[in-house]
């Protein structure tokens, strides 16, 4: 059966980075908002990397990438998916990354993980001009990075973009 990406992409104009995840795992689904397993780590990377609190709620997760010129989406739209397996990921189509561009101030991509990052360049390499970068995944299934590794690596990518 088919998955179809049950939310919206969070940017403004002022967007100047876009961190694409692959496909939203079912936990996520459930509570309808990105990287809701309490075991993903992206919230507490981006707590560690602003030094903030983010509270656990959707209107409050949104304010934070907001407030540091953060967009946040999908790079698919739709797959046939396992469960939350990247791995199981078949016909996928890919989400309409170029309104995002479009429509804010966004001067680098950063792909959450490997699925994200290949299934990006399989639909859009030749097609955006702007750095595209492979961040390891925050996902728990990446157990060969720990979470201050995690950080540290995304940090030094990150504040090459944003003043952190």
């Amino acid at each position: 059966m088919i998955a179809t990406h049950p939310f919206k992409p969070i940017y403004n104009n002022e967007s100047k980075i876009l961190i694409l995840g692959s496909f939203p795992s079912v936990k996520s689904r459930e509570i309808n908002f990105y990287y809701g397993h309490p075991q993903n780590r992206f919230w507490k990377i981006l707590e560690n990397i602003f030094n903030e609190k983010i509270q656990n709620n959707i209107e409050n997760k949104k304010e934070f990438l907001l407030k540091h010129h953060i967009a946040l989406w999908d790079t698919i739209k739709s797959c046939k998916i396992t469960a939350s397996s990247d791995q199981s990921i078949k016909e996928a189509t890919p989400n309409n990354i170029d309104k995002i561009i479009l429509n804010s101030n966004i001067q680098a991509i950063f792909c959450n993980g490997n699925t994200s990052y290949k299934i990006f360049l399989k639909f859009y390499k030749d097609k955006i001009n702007i750095p595209i970068i492979c961040l390891p995944s925050s996902s728990p299934a990446n157990a060969k990075y720990s979470l201050e590794n995690l950080t540290n690596i995304w940090k030094i990518e990150i504040k090459k973009y944003i003043n952190i």
